[in-house]
């Protein structure tokens, strides 16, 4: 019975309360409805601060999940340039290589052949390189190969369209050789040794005379015997030793050309012989 009477009450309280707020008695009304305002403003600013909240927090959120997705998008833009900066890098190296070739060529244009590399067999020895140029150009075996950097090999096991190319730093490249010195040349022969631990093509000059003294950065060219062209830089000294039989020194050679293996080099053909156009 109670319980019935606290229900009529709350019904009745809640019936006068939409009364005074939505019936139009103008003077009821305004008094109802700042009696009511009043009542509930505490409430009100309640509620509107966690909703205030509620939403910088949302604000906060997505200003997080806009952060990362402009990251991503700059992580992608500096990939983009990177790779972009990387390949205009290689077309300038490529054109200074292809200009410092093709002011090479034209100082002997009727000796040498030009080529380009086509594929490397380099593995472990540096011992050969494959040219986009064979018989049908004119190449024949044991020919000297050069680069503006000097001696690059020399040819072997021509086809029509392309040649092998044996490097001085492969055992079974053998060139004669001379030291250039202040006042004297000295004679021996470079035969390549492989690689070192680095992975550099390494070539040996051998029978020098043991009363010589040669010295580290000491100049050796081809002294022009056999099918080598006189002249051809090979690289510089960069250890001397005496042989075992002490009746002779060798030094350990840096060859030169062979170092970067440019993307050009140049067959040299004998004078005499007519190169095919």
């Amino acid at each position: 019975m109670v319980f019935r009477n606290k229900k009529s009450i709350i019904a009745v309280a809640a019936v006068v309360l939409l009364v005074v707020v939505f019936v139009p008695l103008p003077s009821l009304t305004l008094r109802g409805k700042g009696v009511v305002r009043g009542s509930v403003a505490p409430a009100e600013r309640a509620t509107s601060g966690i909703w205030r909240r509620l939403s910088e927090a949302g604000a906060a959120i997505r200003g997080i999940g806009g952060t990362a997705e402009k990251n991503m998008e700059l992580s992608r833009e500096l990939i983009r340039l990177q790779t972009e900066l990387n390949r205009l890098r290689d077309a300038e190296a490529d054109n200074v290589r292809l200009h410092r070739a093709l002011n090479f060529y034209r100082k002997k244009p009727d000796t040498m052949i030009p080529c380009d590399i086509v594929s490397r067999n380099i593995s472990g020895w540096w011992s050969t390189v494959r040219i986009g140029k064979g018989s049908r150009a004119g190449i024949d075996s044991d020919l000297a190969v050069i680069s503006p950097d000097g001696l690059v090999g020399k040819t072997t096991e021509p086809t029509p369209f392309t040649t092998e190319v044996l490097l001085i730093s492969d055992p079974a490249c053998q060139v004669s050789a001379k030291i250039k010195l202040k006042d004297k040349e000295v004679y021996g022969l470079v035969r390549g040794t492989g690689s070192n631990l680095k992975g550099e093509p390494r070539a040996r000059i051998e029978f020098i005379n043991k009363d010589i003294l040669v010295s580290v950065n000491d100049e050796v060219v081809t002294s022009g015997l056999g099918a080598f062209p006189k002249g051809v830089h090979i690289g510089y000294v960069d250890e001397v030793y005496r042989d075992k039989s002490g009746l002779f020194q060798y030094a350990e050679i840096i060859p030169r050309a062979t170092v970067g293996l440019l993307d050009y080099v140049f067959v040299v053909v004998p004078s005499a012989r007519e190169v095919p156009e």
